[in-house]
């Protein structure tokens, strides 16, 4: 099949898409990349986006939801477009949306016991309709319905392409929140660990979109950053965080290391006079740490890093981890002849095929869940769907 996958993180800076041909069956996949395009957010839709995760109201979501829909459908047919086919020449969508709030730690209801939630919007009925095709989206729920924190998914991707045959291997994502896949090069999906290690750019965002007052989202390759001086002190107190010290399965978001954390930074920026790119500098620390510290949990040695996501182009923090693991060697997915920004949209599309073929494709060791479970809820938008999933065939009570 060709596959979309779209995605857009924490940072809610865009939606990233990567049209795939995917081929084989179960876990036994190849995967091409044949285009990806990255489309932008503009600002004012940034900060709505951002401002709807912690004080939304459900009309402002419910707006959302379909206004995403648009977007991310229009990035559907941008790559289309970049890729010289037509929707038609196009199998599947996949669709992460955009996520509003995570709450894997489960609560107790009166009447039905622990419940784990999570909300993503970019409604996958619009990008059925605007495309054309049939669109998967919603992944997260079940694997939570499951008992998971429906997080982090991308380590069966990384799992099924990245696993090499000689050297254990510790794929890094750098996103909003940074996430970690330990693989072993023996042993399947089930000797995987993976989880969510804490802050990625959503921090380092933050704090510079804050300080420019919003005239700037992102510290472009950490060049600020680069200027400042990490405090030692200060770098030891924000990784004694509980989340930190969490044994796995374990996953986060912005109600841990979103606003208030970034406002709380910048007060104790003013107790401990530090500059500006002092506190960069130190949370640029922050990221690489908690990444090294995350290997406490793993089985083994890590004999190579590799580094994906935006973060990927900060050279502050990617000379933290360059530091952090020496001797092993610290390279990108670009080095390894992946593409970085586009890699998690491609693990959405490898998702969405998975969930068509009839293919579990969480893993219960990374998100916590009792099983294995089919991901997502399907949009349908073609003629012949019944015939692609085979329920044409599938005979009713009263069928002759």
């Amino acid at each position: 099949m060709k596959v979309i996958g779209l995605m857009s993180g924490t940072s809610a800076d865009g939606v990233d898409a990567a049209l795939v041909d995917i081929q084989g069956h179960g876990h036994d996949l190849t995967v091409r990349l044949l285009a990806f395009v990255d489309t932008p957010y503009p600002r004012p839709l940034q900060r709505r986006i951002l401002a709807a995760c912690i004080k939304g109201t459900v009309a402002d979501i419910c707006r959302l939801n379909a206004l995403l829909g648009e977007w991310f459908a229009k990035a559907a047919l941008k790559v289309i477009a970049a890729a010289g086919f037509t929707p038609q020449d196009i199998d599947l969508i996949g669709s992460h949306g955009q996520t509003i709030h995570h709450l894997p730690a489960p609560t107790r209801e009166p009447g039905v016991g622990l419940i784990r939630s999570t909300l993503q919007i970019a409604e996958p009925a619009v990008i059925a309709e605007r495309t054309g095709l049939t669109t998967v989206a919603n992944f997260r729920p079940r694997d939570m319905a499951a008992g998971g924190q429906g997080a982090p998914l991308a380590p069966y991707a990384h799992g099924l392409l990245l696993r090499h045959p000689d050297r254990s291997r510790l794929i890094v994502n750098l996103g909003g929140i940074s996430n970690v896949t330990y693989l072993t090069n023996k042993g399947g999906l089930e000797t995987l660990i993976a989880f969510d290690t804490g802050p990625g750019n959503m921090v380092l965002d933050g704090l510079v979109a804050s300080q420019s007052k919003g005239r700037q989202t992102y510290d472009r390759d950490g060049r600020l950053a680069a200027k400042g001086r990490v405090n030692e002190p200060w770098l030891r107190h924000l990784l004694a965080h509980p989340y930190f010290r969490k044994a796995p399965p374990k996953s986060t978001g912005r109600e841990l290391f979103g606003a208030p954390y970034v406002t709380r930074l910048f007060k104790e920026k003013r107790t401990r006079k530090a500059s500006f790119e002092d506190l960069l500098a130190t949370c640029a620390a922050l990221t690489a740490g908690a990444v090294h510290t995350a290997c406490r949990w793993t089985s083994g040695p890590v004999d190579e890093v590799l580094v994906g996501g935006g973060g990927a182009r900060n050279r502050a923090v990617m000379a933290h981890l360059v530091h952090a693991f020496e001797p092993a060697p610290v390279r990108t997915f670009d080095e390894a002849g992946w593409d970085a920004k586009a890699f998690e949209a491609i693990a959405f599309a490898v998702l969405a095929y998975q969930t068509l073929q009839g293919q579990a494709a969480n893993v219960p060791a990374a998100t916590g869940a009792r099983h294995p479970v089919l991901l997502g809820a399907i949009v349908p938008a073609q003629r012949d769907w019944p015939h692609r999933l085979g329920l044409d065939r599938v005979k009713g009570p009263h069928a002759e």
